[in-house]
């Protein structure tokens, strides 16, 4: 077979996935970026041209602001300490002792239930009432009275970060985990040799080569984070007030539930440029630091 016809092998196998994406993703964000610059409320035929009205009006709703800077907050606490716990913990899954699999298990089990479920029990156990489990726990052993855990600006958006943070952790650690099993144990014995201590082995050793992880594992959790919507509905509902909402569930709320189409499709686009400014200077960033280590 020559060098052209298994270029056209692979372009045929390749069409159908092109196909599909184009039809559920490409076409639908063309399609939103049209109908931002008119007045399209889900069911008229009729719509009219409004040019940047809607992306004035962006900026003009309180709901929209808060929701931008939530989903900012949340995104990069949850990527810095998803990062800072879940390379500790891989390295101790990596050691031998009996029960290593059982215990990487436990840690990975979090990530399988839908985000919603988790939030639910969550939920339960944060409740800010005095029957709250959280709030019994505190009661009985310390006599602290009720937290208002999901009711207090501040708290409710701590506890959506570190449920969020619980749930993924350990996902990630076995992201790590895959990434340090592949490091020749060479590097370690020389550098044992040589008088390196621990610390300086974790250092010098462990976290450059673990650079390629880490490129993937923030940029997986920076464009998760921004489109977060199942945590913080199913724990505050994006209250108190709006505090809590997620620039996704603003979205569906004006979109879906009061049929702003042409604005609803006006803050999709602009989510979606976020989304690829972070995404693209995030991976910039850290392949550069990934060649300067080599």
């Amino acid at each position: 077979m020559t060098k052209y016809a298994r270029q056209l092998q692979f372009l045929l196998f390749l069409l159908p996935i092109l196909a599909i994406y184009s039809l559920f993703t490409i076409f639908p964000l063309i399609k939103a970026f049209f109908l931002s610059f008119t007045n399209f409320n889900g069911y008229s035929k009729v719509y009219d041209f409004v040019g940047i009205k809607n992306y004035v009006m962006i900026f003009a709703d309180d709901a929209i602001t808060s929701a931008i800077s939530y989903t900012l907050f949340f995104t990069f606490a949850k990527a810095l300490l998803v990062t800072v716990l879940a390379i500790p913990l891989a390295m101790i899954l990596d050691q031998k002792f009996l029960t290593r699999n059982v215990h990487r298990a436990i840690f990975f089990f979090p990530s399988i239930p839908s985000g919603l479920l988790l939030a639910y029990i969550w939920g339960f156990i944060l409740a800010p009432i005095g029957s709250g489990v959280l709030n019994t726990i505190l009661r009985e052993l310390f006599n602290i009275g009720p937290q208002p855990w999901l009711a207090d600006p501040l708290l409710a958006k701590l506890s959506t970060i570190v449920v969020a943070t619980w749930a993924v952790t350990g996902w990630h650690a076995v992201l790590y985990l895959a990434f340090l099993q592949s490091i020749p144990k060479d590097y370690y014995e020389a550098a044992s040799i040589d008088g390196a201590s621990r610390l300086q082995q974790v250092r010098f050793i462990t976290l450059p080569l673990l650079a390629p992880a880490m490129t993937i594992s923030v940029m997986l959790l920076l464009t998760g984070g921004l489109k977060v919507f199942e945590i913080p509905f199913a724990l505050t509902k994006g209250g108190p007030g709006f505090e809590t909402y997620s620039i996704t569930q603003v979205i569906m709320l004006r979109g879906i539930t009061e049929a702003q189409y042409g604005l609803a499709s006006a803050m999709s686009i602009v989510f979606f440029l976020i989304v690829l400014a972070i995404a693209i200077f995030q991976v910039t960033v850290m392949q550069r630091r990934e060649r300067g280590i080599q």
